[in-house]
């Protein structure tokens, strides 16, 4: 009897082997999972489909235009300075910003600069647009990673930035201030004051996420070698602002482009980059960089200039023929319009080179070989704002 019973299990044994054997050497079938465009990890409506082997990634397919409101058509039908309200809402986290490099467009046009003050004032709500904007990329990046305290104190301390700006410019997150020859309003009484209590907000955020999060072995474990991005590749690739200075390019538009009526080469400040270009370093050079707007910021107050806002222009703006392309260092990247005038009330043409459209370009080359958990913190760590890629 026992001799029976082992008889069964050896061959029970060996058919299991058998089948073993027979499943090594199938191929199993791959996997499509579509990440959007209406899923939590997307930021917005942005569709990620995804080819899996297992847990692998094997291809990537960003599909973006689910949001696209044809912004450059549109400017075709406002005149100059009505199209600062379409254009507020490209990137509306730091919708100031998007103002500016139209502006400057449109003014090297009509051969007309700013006075000192407003360029100053300019480059002050610049810089606050990029604080309020990356301050809530900060908090939201420990989202990703399961972590929910650092959105809260983002949300929390946003608010002082954005009770300036809406201070200055009536606005909150779309401010339309900016003129051509100028800004719409000097700063009102007390206002330098306050922005300055506003700005040691900041630095003790940044000091809390630095708590929260950098020394956080999960946190660290979950970024540090995570989508690394070689510098070379991200030039390919038409990278910019932190996503390509977190690779080790030390360039900035602020210190490296051309003048265009911005104050920075008045004041003293530095470009932070970092040599690793993962996930960890992304977010490290974007903390680093919250922290020296607060610097600029600092230094633009107690230097800026007495004056006049605004330089004569014309009732009516007339822009004469040309084209221009002015881009500015904003808070995702490199933002440029491209301006052709036929002399008429409005734009003939407007190209909008927005930096998020361009840095997801690199997107099907990061994913491949990455796994399903780190391609949301891959995709956080790129930070995009969906109107900037669907413009």
């Amino acid at each position: 009897m026992t001799d029976m019973l082992d008889r069964r299990q050896m061959a029970y044994i060996a058919s299991q082997a058998a089948d073993a054997r027979v499943n090594v050497e199938l191929e199993t079938e791959g996997m499509t999972l579509n990440v959007g465009p209406q899923h939590p990890a997307t930021h917005g409506t942005l569709r990620v489909v995804l080819r899996l082997d297992g847990e692998e990634v094997v291809a990537a397919d960003p599909i973006m235009g689910y949001m696209h409101r044809g912004y450059e058509k549109l400017t075709e039908v406002r005149t100059y300075p009505q199209v600062t309200t379409l254009i507020n809402r490209i990137d509306w986290l730091g919708s100031f910003a998007n103002e500016v490099p139209f502006i400057l467009a449109a003014e090297r046009l009509m051969d007309i600069e700013a006075p000192p003050r407003a360029q100053w004032i300019r480059t002050i709500l610049f810089e606050l647009a990029r604080i309020a904007n990356v301050t809530l990329f900060l908090g939201d990046m420990g989202v990703q990673l399961g972590a929910i305290s650092p959105v809260f104190y983002a949300f929390r301390d946003r608010e002082f930035i954005l009770n300036q700006i809406e201070a200055a410019t009536g606005g909150r997150f779309h401010p339309n201030f900016d003129r051509i020859g100028g800004v719409k309003d000097d700063f009102p009484a007390g206002w330098i004051a306050d922005t300055k209590v506003s700005l040691k907000a900041i630095r003790d955020f940044c000091d809390e996420m630095e708590d929260l999060l950098l020394g956080n072995e999960i946190f660290e474990a979950r970024t540090r070698g995570i989508g690394i991005i070689p510098g070379d590749v991200g030039l390919a690739y038409g990278l910019s602002g932190a996503n390509i200075r977190a690779s080790g390019v030390d360039w900035d538009i602020r210190r490296d482009g051309p003048d265009i009526g911005l104050v920075y080469d008045q004041i003293d400040w530095k470009v932070w980059t970092h040599p690793d270009g993962d996930s960890f370093a992304r977010y490290w050079v974007r903390l680093q960089e919250t922290r020296e707007a607060c610097n600029i910021v600092d230094q633009l107050l107690d230097g800026i200039p007495s004056g006049p806002i605004m330089a004569k222009v014309p009732r009516i703006i007339k822009v004469p023929e040309g084209e221009a392309y002015v881009a500015t260092e904003n808070p995702l990247g490199q933002m440029g319009y491209y301006v052709i005038s036929q002399g008429g009330l409005e734009p003939f043409r407007v190209k909008i080179r927005s930096a998020s459209f361009s840095n997801m370009s690199i997107t099907p080359w990061l994913l491949k070989g990455t796994y399903v958990p780190d391609v949301i913190t891959i995709l956080a760590s790129l930070y995009f704002i969906l109107g900037d890629i669907d413009r």
